[in-house]
């Protein structure tokens, strides 16, 4: 589910692929639907290849956004809540424990509860389907 979700660089949100053309991509806002052009100068990213940092290796942020929803419990996570910076990442500690606190920044963790949260109002919650259906694909084929 997450290699059809996008998050475009200096676009807010994110957004689902709709279609593929020569020059560019067809996206639609989980914010508010609207369809819009992504084109080849865009710096898009799949959400299904990002990974955070953690000490030893680093995580698919499908398995994060999975332990994020396990933490709250499927609830969105208030982000306004935090008191502060440290609030922040002493919640995301519980969520990821071993994240490298060098290389993941506040700003990301609050990147990642804002997509979380996005992902949620578009009633996407299984954050890892995709990946558990096509380990299952080639097995049946046997």
């Amino acid at each position: 589910m997450l290699k059809t979700i996008l998050a475009i660089a200096g676009k807010p949100g994110l957004f689902r692929l709709v279609s593929q053309g020569k020059n560019m991509l067809i996206v639609e806002s989980l914010l508010n639907g609207k369809r819009q052009p992504a084109y080849s100068h865009d710096k898009v990213i799949s959400l299904g290849d990002i990974a955070m940092y953690t000490v030893e290796e680093d995580v698919p942020l499908g398995n994060v956004l999975d332990a994020l929803k396990t933490k709250a419990e499927g609830k969105p996570v208030d982000i306004k809540a935090f008191e502060d910076d440290h609030a922040i990442r002493e919640f995301f500690r519980e969520v990821l424990p071993d994240f490298d606190d060098e290389r993941v920044y506040t700003n990301d963790i609050k990147k990642l509860i804002s997509w979380y949260n996005i992902l949620l109002s578009a009633g996407i919650t299984d954050f890892k389907e995709a990946e558990n259906n096509e380990e299952k694909q080639p097995t049946e084929a046997e």
